[in-house]
C-alpha cells in the first residue's frame, strides 16, 4: 500500500491562489473579474492607509472582499529591516486588530511590506498570531513552500498567463501536489493597461475539475492540518486530529480523513 499526502480537498491534485498588495481602489475593478472566475483572491491592507486618497475605504473592505481573503501588510507600510522590534510589533499588531474588526474573523496572515523581512521579523510573528507570510521573491515553480512564515510566490502578476499555461499540464501519479500563487498589485494593471492579463488567465485557468481555487488562508490551514494526521507504524490507520477534513492518495486513489476521525486504511 502507498500513501501520499498529496491531495487537496475533494482529491484535487493543485491549487491556484492569487494575493494583492496596498488596498489600492483598483482593487474594486480586480475583484469584479476574480468573481467573474471564481477565483479567491487575499488582499493584505495598510489599515492606516484605508480611506485616503486611491485607496478603498474602511466602509466598503468588508463588502468589497467578501469571498475572499483580509489580511496583514502593517499599518502604515514601513521598512520592516530598518524599524525597532517594538514598532514592528506594534505595526503588524495594530493592523491585525483593525482588519478583524473591518473583516469579522481572525486574521491569521500577511505579506511583508516591499517584501523585506529579517530573521528577528519571523521569529516575532507566531507570538502576534501570524501563521504565513508572503514575500516577493518569485520562483517560477509550483511547489508549496516550506516555510509558511517565508511564503515564496511562484510569479507576478504579469507572467501570470504563461504559468497558468504551464500549470494546467499533466501530471503524473504520484507527483507532489501543485500551488500557482500570484502576487502583485491591483494598481499596476491600470498603470500599465494591461487589464486583458486576468481575464486571460482566468479564461486559462478557472472552471478546472483538477483545481482547488483558494485564499492564502486555506491552503496554509490545510496544510498544517496534512502535517498534523497521526498513522500507525505500519500505515494501517490514520488519525485526524484537526478540526477539517483532508485528503490522502492511497494506490492512485484519493480518501478522505474526515475530521476528528479515526480511519482503517486497509
Amino acid at each position: 500500500m502507498n500513501v501520499r499526502l498529496n491531495r487537496f480537498p475533494g482529491g484535487k491534485t493543485k491549487t491556484v491562489t492569487l494575493s494583492f498588495d496596498d488596498g489600492r481602489e483598483d482593487d474594486r475593478r480586480l475583484v469584479q473579474v476574480l468573481n467573474t472566475y471564481n477565483l479567491k483572491g487575499t488582499f493584505h491592507l495598510n489599515s492606516g492607509s484605508l480611506g485616503k486618497e486611491k485607496f478603498v475605504t474602511m466602509e466598503e473592505a468588508a463588502t468589497l472582499y467578501q469571498g475572499h481573503e483580509i489580511s496583514v501588510h502593517t499599518v502604515t507600510h514601513p521598512f520592516l529591516d530598518q524599524i525597532s522590534p517594538e514598532c514592528i510589533v506594534r505595526e503588524i499588531r495594530d493592523d491585525r486588530i483593525a482588519l478583524e474588526r473591518l473583516a469579522g474573523y481572525p486574521v491569521r496572515g500577511m505579506s511583508y511590506p516591499f517584501g523585506l523581512y529579517t530573521n528577528e521579523v519571523v521569529q516575532l510573528l507566531p507570538s502576534l498570531g501570524i501563521e504565513y507570510a508572503r514575500t516577493v521573491l518569485s520562483t517560477g515553480k509550483f511547489n508549496l513552500p516550506q516555510d509558511y512564515l517565508q511564503w515564496h510566490p511562484t510569479c507576478h502578476h504579469k507572467q501570470m498567463v504563461e504559468n497558468a499555461e504551464r500549470f494546467i499540464g499533466p501530471k503524473p501519479w504520484g507527483a507532489p501536489m501543485e500551488l500557482l500563487y500570484v502576487w502583485g498589485h491591483s494598481f499596476e494593471f491600470e498603470n500599465d493597461g494591461n487589464w486583458e492579463l486576468i481575464d486571460h488567465f482566468g479564461e486559462i485557468i478557472s472552471g478546472r475539475d483538477d483545481i482547488w481555487y483558494a485564499s492564502n488562508a486555506q491552503i496554509a490551514t490545510y496544510a498544517y492540518a496534512l502535517k498534523r494526521l497521526r498513522f500507525t507504524a505500519c500505515e494501517h490507520m490514520v488519525e485526524n486530529p484537526s478540526a477539517l477534513s483532508v485528503w490522502i492518495d492511497i494506490d492512485g486513489e484519493p480518501i478522505e480523513i474526515p475530521a476528528g476521525a479515526l480511519v482503517q486504511l486497509n
